[in-house]
């Protein structure tokens, strides 16, 4: 029977790695689209992404104020169609896509207890206020309930309360048949591969586990958020349906345990216990050290984040067992480290059910030898200078960086290239190393994609490094006894790239026009509503506020929100900006109350600016949408041509004139 076909919770021996798609406030990096743009690259290093609640919410959100379950896919992240490309694609790509799923609790659309009534499958599904926890909100939603002439559920919450939203009580049968449709609706209608569950704390694991026992998903974890492993093994037991754990959790105790390795420089502190620790559970530990609960938001939401060595704590991550989970702004921020972190991983084999021992630690250092199925891996953090070095007789160190090492034993024999795939700005430096028990082991490399061989490539020693410097495709193999062996593949694009930047302008429609910007990293501008413009400028006849942003990478993009230093007059965000811009304010609004904008870069980006002298020709003036609006006379100026026209664009005798 195929593995996955046997999986209880989350499958043993499982070797894939995961990632999580999104962040706190991520509208734009986690866009449909912009995720499913990324597949191919993707899938070369993650098994399943987990991305945001992906239903609609009543406005801009994040997806934890659930509001639709069946019948309104159109989020902050893109339409339901762009939802369902995303998930098929990366299905073809051989990515599982990981549904957020919050069921502790649930958004009313106007009173206390009223929920949408929806329609699925010709069935119609609608919780009531009798599927609220009793004392939900501590008594409060019970007293306006009564006030109002409704009830709630008899039962209290089974789980931790939560005032935010209305708590669901599970024990009810409609909120049971509610849930298990949903369920069953993600993974058999949207092709979901399985679930994260938002805050299982809020309500008691065994429904975890008649939810996962009904809809059956091949990958399910819960975000117990406590820094006990034991409490943390205690819920995964309450999951168990007929004997068997029906879900993993996130490994919180291994996320505080490498958070306080590194924020009081005691690496000794990375053997405390965790999920991941005790072999009777790794298999349903899903490791990780940054979320978007944790991470550093802004000045004003610091939250509790890792405060510095964010590839060491990667790099401990993603060579220990357990499933490794990969922060969004870690990927981003520090991708060819992980790639290289996640090539490693691979070579060696490590699954989530790998067994390990300690090599060496103390405060300044921790060091673990990890058994994959092709090979151990050797993972050494902080002062790695201070470690007395593995003997090279027995091991062979194949990636380093600022407070991390990697090694390979010498009997793993295969060849490495430190660079992962990928883009490189200019050129790329790669170090060859030859893992092997032979002293005489050489590397035989090619860069047009030829498969090397004994006579076909450049043969290298171990240890030399290779500047490349224009798009190929590297294979490098192991020469030992004449015979090229274990041939690994890298693919490198080469941009050249040249740091400039990008000027965004709007129409000083708005006597006081503050811009709010923002990336992948953070804002720009300060935080809300931004700074505001003072400097102008005039093209095209036209007055522009602009500032401008600098483009230091190919792939850089920044966001921005134009307003009126207020939240009852912003623009809708506009997204993916690497080039000059023009936009122009409307003077209408969408569903949300924020104006909506044009996009006019093509009239204003490059124009000429119109020399008004006698023509001798006959003038034409056209209006932007080509309609021919006047005809006159040879000699007629262009400022006369013109005139009592609105502002606007218009072509006068094939030139643009912005009035």
């Amino acid at each position: 029977m195929p593995l996955l076909m046997m999986a209880q919770g989350w499958p043993a021996n499982y070797q894939g790695v995961m990632l999580q798609g999104f962040y706190w406030d991520s509208y734009s990096a986690s866009q449909w689209t912009n995720l499913q743009s990324q597949a191919d690259e993707l899938s070369e290093y993650f098994n399943l992404v987990w991305i945001p609640q992906s239903a609609y919410c009543g406005g801009t959100s994040m997806g934890y104020d659930d509001q639709y379950w069946f019948s309104n896919y159109n989020s902050s992240f893109g339409t339901e169609a762009q939802l369902r490309s995303l998930i098929s694609t990366f299905k073809n790509k051989s990515i599982g896509t990981i549904a957020d799923v919050v069921i502790n609790h649930r958004k009313n659309i106007s009173t206390w207890v009223d929920f949408p009534a929806e329609t699925y499958d010709g069935t119609t599904y609608q919780l009531m206020s009798t599927d609220i926890c009793a004392d939900d909100d501590g008594g409060a939603t019970k007293t306006w309930a009564t006030a109002n002439g409704y009830t709630l559920s008899p039962n209290n919450d089974s789980g931790e309360g939560w005032s935010g939203m209305r708590d669901l009580d599970h024990y009810s049968t409609n909120v049971q048949t509610n849930v298990k449709a949903y369920l069953n609706m993600l993974l058999n209608d949207l092709g979901y591969a399985g679930f994260r569950y938002d805050m299982v704390k809020g309500y008691a694991g065994k429904f975890t586990g008649i939810y996962n026992s009904d809809a059956n998903p091949t990958y399910s974890v819960g975000e117990y958020w406590d820094g006990n492993a034991g409490t943390v093994t205690t819920w995964l037991n309450s999951t168990k349906v007929n004997g068997k754990i029906e879900s993993a959790a996130f490994d919180f105790p291994f996320r505080y345990t490498v958070r306080d390795a590194i924020n009081n420089n005691d690496w000794s502190r990375l053997a405390n216990v965790s999920v991941m620790s005790d072999a009777n559970y790794r298999q349903y530990a899903v490791t990780f050290v940054e979320n978007h609960d944790t991470e550093y938001r802004s000045s004003s939401s610091q939250q509790d984040p890792i405060k510095k060595d964010t590839l060491a704590a990667n790099a401990f991550l993603i060579a220990m067992p357990g499933t490794p989970c990969i922060f969004l702004k870690h990927w981003t921020d520090c991708k060819q480290y992980i790639k290289a972190m996640i090539d490693a991983r691979k070579l060696a084999g490590i699954s989530n059910t790998s067994t390990y021992t300690n090599f060496r630690k103390n405060t300044a250092y921790y060091c673990n030898d990890v058994v994959g199925s092709n090979c151990d891996l050797l993972v050494a953090v902080g002062n790695t200078s201070a470690m007395t070095e593995p003997t090279s007789s027995q091991w062979t160190k194949i990636l380093s960086g600022y407070h991390y090492a990697y090694y390979l034993p010498n009997t793993a024999e295969v060849a490495w290239a430190d660079r992962a795939s990928g883009e490189y700005n200019k050129t790329v430096d790669v170090t060859f190393t030859a893992v092997s028990a032979s002293a005489d082991a050489k590397l035989v490399y090619t860069t047009d994609g030829r498969t090397p061989t004994a006579t076909n490539g450049m043969q290298v020693a171990s240890g030399t490094k290779v500047t490349i410097s224009s798009s190929s495709t590297l294979k490098v193999g192991l020469l030992t006894n004449g015979v090229v062996s274990k041939v690994m593949t890298r693919d490198y694009t080469i941009v050249n790239f040249n740091p400039t930047t990008a000027t965004v302008y709007v129409r000083a429609d708005w006597p006081t026009t503050y811009f709010y910007a923002w990336d992948d990293k953070g804002t720009l501008l300060g935080g809300w509503p931004g700074t505001t413009i003072t400097d102008v400028t005039s093209v095209g006849g036209v007055t522009w506020y602009y500032r401008s942003f600098p483009i230091n990478t190919s792939s850089y993009k920044f966001n921005i929100i134009f307003d009126k230093g207020s939240n009852t007059a912003q623009t809708i965000d506009i997204t993916n900006i690497s080039s000059d811009k023009y936009y122009v304010l409307s003077t209408t609004t969408d569903s949300n109350g924020k104006y909506t904008v044009a996009d006019v870069s093509d009239t204003y980006t490059g124009i000429t600016l119109p020399t008004y002298s006698n023509s001798n020709k006959i003038v034409k003036v056209y209006d932007a949408e080509g309609r021919l609006l006047r005809i006159l006379p040879s000699g007629t100026s262009t400022k006369d041509a013109t005139n009592g026209l609105s502002r606007g664009l218009y072509i006068v005798n094939d030139k643009k004139i912005a009035l």
